[in-house]
């Protein structure tokens, strides 16, 4: 599976520890890495199809301290698409409002038809890039930039997608950090000092808890604030998915 880090903090955060830890598991993670985090207000995107630790772009980058109050990295396991750049983690896009979505993702979409009709609009190959496509056009089509609303549309689309999907999810807009998984044990979360940190397992002997379980979480300036209702669609692996990824992943 993929690896998922991500970062939401009231004020500029050191993060080099915490990435070094994240990006040292690359060896099980080898086609690709990636990294999103802010810096004077604009996104800085950075994403090779490469295994992290034989990158000197990552290497040159992680020399300096990279201080952001919103951060999200991926390193990437391929099932579907090819190992190129166009298949990495993050992905991003703009809504009508200008809004920019960032968006990684851990799991594979077995099964959800309205995420089709975006396989000739996106640029790689991946179910992952499709999602972000599909949760822009939604907004797009939402006609409002309310907060709430805007949540409640987004809690209705990642809840259908999760049945019998498995949804490790991270995006942001710039403003909302948006975390969900519904496979457990896989993602876990580190509150510190007016910040939350999210990895797919600890990067520190500090106190990491498990992220609540098959709900929709929106994060502010490193507080929790907004959490939607449990839904019941946990993702567990069973012989017929794994012997479809077995077949995808053959065939890259």
């Amino acid at each position: 599976m993929c690896m998922l880090f991500a970062a939401t903090s009231k004020n500029d955060t050191d993060l080099n520890a915490y990435l070094d830890t994240f990006y040292k598991n690359s060896a099980m993670h080898p086609h690709g890495w990636g990294l999103a985090y802010s810096r004077s207000g604009k996104a800085v995107i950075k994403k090779e199809p490469i295994d992290a630790s034989k990158s000197a772009v990552l290497s040159n980058l992680l020399k300096k301290p990279i201080r952001s109050k919103t951060a999200l990295a991926h390193i990437r396991y391929a099932t579907i698409g090819n190992i190129d750049a166009e298949n990495c983690h993050p992905f991003t896009g703009f809504d009508k409002s200008h809004r920019r979505y960032i968006l990684i993702h851990n799991g594979t979409i077995f099964d959800y038809p309205p995420l089709s009709r975006f396989v000739k609009k996106q640029k790689g190959e991946t179910d992952s890039e499709r999602i972000l496509l599909y949760l822009l056009d939604k907004i797009n089509k939402l006609g409002s930039d309310c907060f709430d609303t805007r949540f409640a549309l987004l809690e209705q689309t990642v809840n259908e997608m999760s049945k019998d999907n498995k949804l490790n999810l991270i995006f942001t807009d710039g403003e909302y950090l948006f975390v969900h998984t519904n496979c457990k044990d896989t993602l876990f979360y580190l509150e510190k000092e007016d910040t939350f940190l999210f990895a797919t397992k600890p990067l520190s002997g500090e106190r990491w808890k498990k992220v609540p379980f098959c709900t929709l979480l929106a994060y502010k300036d490193g507080a929790l604030v907004k959490c939607g209702a449990p839904h019941n669609n946990e993702y567990t692996e069973n012989d017929e998915n794994m012997k479809l990824l077995y077949r995808i992943f053959s065939n890259l």
